[in-house]
């Protein structure tokens, strides 16, 4: 293990907007970028030691930070190598999710196409098991390494994890993931059937707004998008959060919008569906609050 970080190694007052796909956030108190396992390791066991509150952060795609920032440490997650030994695929936490979807569809492996167009990490979309057009992160795992809250490296098999619907043990694991290894299968229709998502994605999704995927998780037999939609609230409008026009279940930053801006739109949007519906909406992005107790990833 590498030398243990100091905090006069890490970078004071970054502005978390610069960091999240939302663009919206105050200052972290400290920041750092992780390229090594090792260095993660290093990092994870000063916090602990010396009780700092930290956040792991990928592509800050599923992240909304508050307006004052975070008081603790921000670790961006940047352990990106990537390994082919077919049909296995090694991937580190800080490594591409949507750039390993299209690499492998185009090698002619199946498996991971519905990654193509997801903006998060690979770290990311193992903790919150992302999925899209009826495939789940899961589904070809079969390794993880995680680095716990003291520092030490965890080898976890597949079957030793319990996921479901954007849910993963990671979420209520003390640490920060480090890599995945994936198994897939070669596939003569991979390269057509990414190509296919990314066209989808990209007519109905709103990719040039900033915004942070999904707002709402889809209740049990409903789409979110579809009910938001039938209330009537595409377009609806908080300071400078809008419900997007393409797609209702994203909301997006169209003019300068605070954190409180999106957080009271994502409410009204929740409170006009449950009275018009009678469905509970459930939120998908995580909030990050300025000031935490259980040190997470994001």
């Amino acid at each position: 293990m590498s030398q243990p970080f100091r905090a006069s190694q890490f970078e004071v007052e970054k502005p978390l907007s610069q960091l999240s796909t939302f663009g919206i956030g105050g200052p972290a108190r400290f920041f750092v970028e992780v390229q090594k396992t090792e260095e993660l390791q290093a990092i994870l066991s000063y916090c602990h030691t010396q009780k700092l509150p930290y956040f792991i952060l990928g592509k800050g795609s599923n992240s909304l930070f508050d307006d004052r920032g975070f008081d603790g440490l921000v670790i961006l997650n940047k352990i990106a190598f990537c390994q082919f030994d077919w049909p296995l695929v090694h991937v580190g936490a800080g490594y591409s999710f949507s750039l390993i979807g299209s690499q492998t569809a185009r090698k002619g492996w199946a498996g991971l196409e519905f990654a193509s167009g997801i903006p998060g990490s690979v770290g990311g979309a193992v903790y919150m098991n992302a999925g899209a057009s009826g495939v789940e992160t899961c589904e070809t795992l079969i390794e993880v390494t995680f680095v716990n809250e003291k520092g030490e490296l965890e080898v976890f098999k597949r079957d030793q994890l319990d996921f479901s619907y954007r849910s993963s043990p990671f979420q209520k694991r003390k640490g920060a993931i480090a890599s995945a290894k994936f198994l897939l299968h070669p596939s003569e229709e991979a390269r057509k059937k990414q190509l296919g998502i990314i066209e989808y994605r990209t007519r109905t999704q709103p990719y040039s707004d900033k915004s942070a995927g999904c707002v709402f998780r889809n209740p049990e037999s409903h789409s979110a998008g579809a009910l938001i939609q039938q209330c009537g609230l595409k377009g609806k409008r908080i300071g400078g959060a809008e419900v997007s026009t393409m797609h209702a279940n994203f909301i997006v930053n169209k003019d300068r919008a605070s954190s409180k801006d999106i957080l009271e739109l994502a409410a009204f949007v929740k409170q006009t569906v449950k009275e018009k519906t009678g469905v509970d909406l459930e939120m998908e992005i995580r909030c990050v609050p300025y000031q935490m107790r259980d040190n997470v990833s994001g």
